[in-house]
């Protein structure tokens, strides 16, 4: 399976973005599909997370209802709305593809860098 992340870029403080992540190859293996984040110097923080049918959503504790992530198994895509963006939410994000149903992560995408300006 690969993961290839877009959308990320320069927004300002506020603003909104939309994260997308094409998956190929052996895609009938995938159950879950989410994001992660890291930012320099800090540890990586879980963002969200959805099952194959688009239920068992699950959200990190900082996301605060500003982000959804949703997929469209017709197009192997899972994506990640991200509204009132703040500085704070500066990372490289990374989607994630999950095969064995249990939320440890086989796949990771190359990234795709988000810069929220003040």
């Amino acid at each position: 399976v690969q993961l290839q992340a877009s959308g990320g870029g320069l927004v300002q403080a506020g603003g909104s973005l939309r994260l997308s992540c094409a998956a190929s190859g052996r895609t009938v293996s995938i159950s879950n599909m989410g994001w992660f984040r890291q930012a320099p110097g800090k540890e990586r923080d879980f963002v969200a997370t959805i099952g194959r049918s688009g239920g068992s959503i699950v959200y990190g504790n900082f996301v605060k209802g500003r982000f959804t992530i949703s997929r469209d198994n017709a197009k192997n895509t899972v994506y990640l709305q991200m509204n009132s963006l703040t500085p704070e939410d500066t990372a490289v994000y990374y989607c994630v593809a999950d095969i064995d149903n249990d939320f440890v992560y086989d796949y990771w995408g190359q990234g795709t860098q988000v810069t929220v300006s003040s």
